[in-house]
């Protein structure tokens, strides 16, 4: 009767320890699931303080918020720890990160300094700001939603369907950060608050984008992509007001360009056939 039971201790130890490392590692991707969230906070807290410096600080936590959000997938993947409860999460901190925050930040970052404060001029404007950055809101929430449906587009995970929501809320950001200064013309903030609401609807499009995750990051790779990988982190880190600014706006760009040259070629097959 003893034998059995020296043995039955160990292993009941085993399972305690094994538990304790699981729940661990379901943890570690919920932690950068709450660091984005963090700088959703921060960065809806900075834009109602207001002041170019604020904004600023804003911008960069929306950058920080899409590096955690694309950490905590990876990480889940890496370690097995994908859970149902896991993916909601995620997307309840998106649309407080992505959504709720370059909304607030937009607006706050096109009215705030307007001259005429309290004129009819200024209230229009402040209720077109108000729709559009609705709208984005919505539109990032939606989209959010769907792709908790539906996933990514089909034949793999090489395309999502729509602009992805970090990707709208960088080009907010991106923007915010490269001008700094709060705008001073109408005419901007009517332009700046009509691209708040075009972003809104590439995220509710059908249009395709390539999401990057069919590239191996964990295998091998050629000395020269190591090497235009740190020149671009220096580039982007040197000149971010430039740069981001590029990055953002060309990945936003490039997958309408090439949805238009789809439809166009297709057309033009469809005439010869």
């Amino acid at each position: 009767m003893g034998e059995p039971e020296q043995h039955e201790i160990p292993f009941k130890g085993r399972r305690i320890k094994n538990h304790r490392l699981r729940r661990g590692i379901f943890l570690l991707p919920s932690l950068f699931t709450v660091a984005n969230l963090l700088c959703g906070y921060y960065a809806v807290v900075a834009s109602l303080l207001g002041g170019w410096e604020n904004f600023d600080h804003a911008a960069k936590a929306i950058g920080f918020a899409i590096l955690f959000d694309s950490l905590d997938g990876r990480v889940a993947r890496m370690l097995g720890a994908n859970t149902d409860f896991g993916v909601q999460f995620d997307s309840l901190a998106d649309v407080v990160s992505f959504g709720i925050a370059p909304a607030v930040m937009a607006y706050a970052w096109g009215v705030r300094s307007l001259p005429g404060d309290g004129t009819t001029a200024f209230q229009q404007i402040g209720e077109l700001g108000w729709v559009c950055c609705l709208a984005f809101l919505i539109c990032c929430a939606w989209r959010l939603a769907r792709f908790n449906v539906q996933g990514m587009a089909p034949g793999g995970s090489k395309f999502f369907v729509g602009l992805p929501t970090p990707a709208a809320a960088g080009v907010i950001a991106a923007l915010v950060h490269g001008f700094k200064m709060p705008l001073h013309d109408w005419r901007w903030s009517v332009a700046w608050f009509l691209l708040a609401a075009g972003l809104g609807a590439l995220m509710t499009s059908t249009i395709r984008y390539y999401s990057f995750k069919d590239i191996p990051w964990t295998r091998k790779q050629p000395s020269l992509t190591i090497v235009v990988i740190c020149l671009i982190v220096g580039v982007v880190w040197r000149y971010s007001e430039y740069a981001l600014v590029i990055l953002a706006c060309t990945y936003t760009a490039v997958g309408v360009v090439l949805q238009l040259t789809r439809f166009i070629r297709h057309r033009l097959v469809s005439r010869t056939a």
